[in-house]
């Protein structure tokens, strides 16, 4: 599988963090995927692809010609794609992936996590998408989503469309068994990945 992995790029974050990511580079190696990532070599998004990398795996980064001139791009990719912006980064990551992992991050994580989850619960793609959340930065976000619905203004296939999982084995467990179907009607096909 090509698993596309969201992460921070953030170097002010704590140490944890990115020895997370550089566990998953390895896990992700060992049982023989491929890295999508966006193509950085710093904080989480380096570790991630370094550790990738250091266990024979096969790793495929895409960044803008923007952030190509700061110069943070992972030329030591397998692959290394230059877009033009960053909407054409998220839509080439996309295509080339089978699966996604959530780890922690920012806005940025934040943002690239609900175009993925949204195109999920609108039926739009299939493909697995988990979160991995050791430490419980995305609670007050799971809280928000579960009020959201209480009131209304989500539908029960939100829940279907994703997994949260707390260790790197759940993760990468529950990405490569095969994604049950999410009708946009909110209607199951399928077991739950509330995970």
């Amino acid at each position: 599988m090509a698993i596309c992995v969201f992460c921070s790029s953030s170097q002010k974050i704590d140490q944890k963090y990115i020895d997370l990511a550089a566990e998953v580079g390895t896990e992700l190696a060992r049982r023989g995927h491929t890295l999508v990532s966006g193509g950085a070599t710093v904080s989480c998004m380096g570790a991630v692809t370094r550790a990738a990398r250091a266990a024979g795996g096969r790793t495929v980064g895409v960044m803008p010609q923007a952030l190509v001139d700061l110069e943070i791009a992972d030329t030591d990719s397998d692959e290394l794609i230059i877009t033009g912006d960053m909407r054409e980064r998220k839509g080439l990551m996309d295509a080339r992936s089978d699966a996604f992992l959530v780890l922690p991050g920012g806005i940025g994580t934040l943002e690239e996590l609900f175009e993925i989850w949204t195109a999920r619960v609108l039926a739009l793609h299939d493909k697995p998408l988990v979160i991995l959340d050791p430490w419980g930065l995305y609670g007050a976000l799971r809280r928000l989503v579960d009020d959201m619905y209480d009131q209304g203004f989500t539908r029960p296939n939100v829940y279907d469309a994703i997994a949260w999982t707390t260790t790197v084995e759940e993760a990468l467990t529950h990405l490569e068994r095969p994604a049950h179907p999410v009708t946009p009607t909110g209607e199951e096909i399928g077991e739950s990945a509330t995970g």
